[in-house]
């Protein structure tokens, strides 16, 4: 099968990170996955829910959207409809609990509110699993902020988180589906993990046909190795301290 830009069945497309996009946002980060774009900003609210309040412990959640622009057709807000809809809630949990695998909730410093936005200003595939792997660089930079400011004297941060999408299209397993390729991918799966290539979350779909244990195995080997080259620019990007970092993963 012939990709775009030429990439092999495992080769991931570009990746850009941009880091403190905003400035007024504790932590932000631009990330830009070929042609998918999503924009992420991390902000402390000194507040909890309800049923958080007396724990001492704190909490990260998340909030996703596609703006209207996004796609190939205007997506309409979804605040003007009064609630997101199943999808998007869906993703935002998606995206809350992958992060709270790698905070240490008793870290934070109290009863505090860690809120990640995740906005995707153009969306070609990918979405939700850029949107995490962005939004781990945003959480990291807002911890430092808060270390900054005297709020926890170190990073309650257990390891790095990063997400990939794996598929078969046209009988053949491909890494980081883009959107021609997820319309017509006869399986399709959505893939978190950790730094040490541990699983955190797996989605995967029949969406044309079946798939047995060794078509499994095949996706979730190609997915790990994805998830770990993200990683490992992760690691780079705040290692190096890169504002802008742009290469193929």
């Amino acid at each position: 099968m012939q990709r775009s830009e030429g990439r092999g069945t495992t080769q991931m497309r570009p990746v850009t990170i941009t880091r403190r996009y905003l400035k007024h946002a504790h932590g932000s980060c631009l990330f830009e996955l070929g042609d998918t774009k999503v924009l992420c900003a991390a902000n402390f609210a000194e507040t909890v829910a309800g049923w958080r309040r007396g724990s001492g412990l704190g909490w990260v959640t998340a909030e996703y959207s596609l703006l209207p622009a996004s796609t190939h057709t205007r997506t309409r807000r979804e605040v003007a409809s009064g609630s997101p809809s199943g999808r998007t809630h869906e993703i935002q949990r998606l995206i809350g609990r992958s992060l709270r695998t790698v905070v240490d909730m008793g870290g934070l410093g109290g009863e505090y509110t860690l809120n990640v936005d995740c906005d995707v200003i153009q969306a070609d595939g990918g979405t939700r699993t850029a949107a995490i792997t962005g939004a781990f660089i945003a959480v990291h930079d807002a911890l430092n902020t808060w270390r900054q400011a005297g709020k926890i004297a170190e990073l309650p941060i257990l390891d790095y988180v990063a997400a990939t999408s794996v598929g078969v299209v046209d009988g053949v397993v491909c890494l980081d589906l883009e959107y021609g390729e997820d319309s017509i991918a006869e399986v399709d799966m959505n893939v978190v993990c950790d730094g040490k290539g541990r699983f955190i979350e797996v989605q995967g779909t029949g969406e044309r046909t079946p798939f047995d244990r060794g078509r499994l195995d095949e996706l979730l080997d190609v997915a790990a190795e994805g998830t770990a080259k993200l990683v490992s620019l992760q690691r780079r990007v705040i290692a190096e301290d890169l504002e802008v970092f742009s290469e193929r993963a």
